[in-house]
């Protein structure tokens, strides 16, 4: 049996859908920005009434807003939201499965570790998450050069559209820990919705409190003003979150090794 190609093809036909639902809420919105830019004063002084925090939260820069980057800026609050759904949802339920459908035990019949079975789930979900991402930019960065009126800067384009998968990669983390410390979850959906939205949630009160928020929500956790001004990501919140995704995992690891898996009676 191999683990790793089961994972792809049960998860398959949803990762579709998932990139289908990226790909719409990308093309839908960047589609939109020929219209504010044929009249930038107007919209200009529109959104100079909204008080800054809120233009803040909804990912407004009016020094940007209307370069095709900085419009991208103001949707891809949601695309973030839409990816942490399907990567905390894959986290969560790629192994969480198991205890709940009571095929843990089956499988440990197998000639195979706990560490080896755990290691094909995350390789496919992340082979997942990759094609997800693949698909994503490319469809992006299509449709941003189809609708961009003025110079397109394609290298900070694809950085902000990058950070959708490191993004993913904590929320996908998350989830697997939360499958590890958590009694039997019937449906993924049930815990990872309420993640998303708290993390979600908080990231919004960054515009309050500060950035000391950042360190609290992967949402936030990389600052798509600093791309488009410098071109670059933070080193140093790559190096946090590289971090933070060695010792979870790790920790997932032990807590599956060292974890009594009830038998079917």
């Amino acid at each position: 049996m191999n683990i790793f190609w089961h994972e792809i093809k049960q998860y398959g036909r949803s990762t579709i859908i998932w990139i289908i639902a990226l790909l719409i809420l990308a093309v839908f919105y960047l589609s939109l920005f020929s219209a504010f830019s044929k009249d930038v004063e107007t919209v200009r002084k529109i959104f100079e009434n909204y008080p800054p925090a809120i233009r803040a939260a909804l990912g407004i820069q009016l020094n940007v807003f209307f370069t095709i980057n900085g419009f991208y800026l103001f949707i891809f609050s949601f695309v973030l939201l839409v990816g942490a759904i399907q990567a905390a949802n894959l986290g969560i339920g790629i192994i969480s499965k198991e205890a709940a459908g009571k095929t843990f035990d089956f499988l440990l019949t197998k000639p195979i570790t706990r560490t080896y079975m755990i290691t094909r789930k995350i390789a496919a979900a992340l082979t997942l998450l990759v094609i997800t991402n693949i698909v994503y930019v490319i469809g992006a960065v299509a449709t941003a050069n189809i609708v961009s009126t003025g110079d397109f800067e394609m290298k900070k384009f694809i950085l902000i559209s990058l950070t959708l998968f490191l993004v993913q990669l904590m929320f996908f983390v998350i989830g697997l820990f939360l499958s590890a410390v958590l009694p039997k979850i019937k449906s993924p959906v049930t815990v990872s919705l309420p993640l998303v939205f708290a993390f979600y949630i908080i990231g919004a009160l960054d515009t309050i409190f500060g950035s000391k928020i950042r360190y609290l929500t992967p949402f936030k956790f990389y600052d798509l003003t600093y791309i488009i001004k410098h071109g670059s990501l933070e080193t140093k919140f790559l190096l946090l979150e590289t971090a933070f995704i060695v010792v979870v995992t790790g920790v997932v690891y032990y807590i599956y090794n060292k974890k009594d898996i009830p038998t079917v009676d």
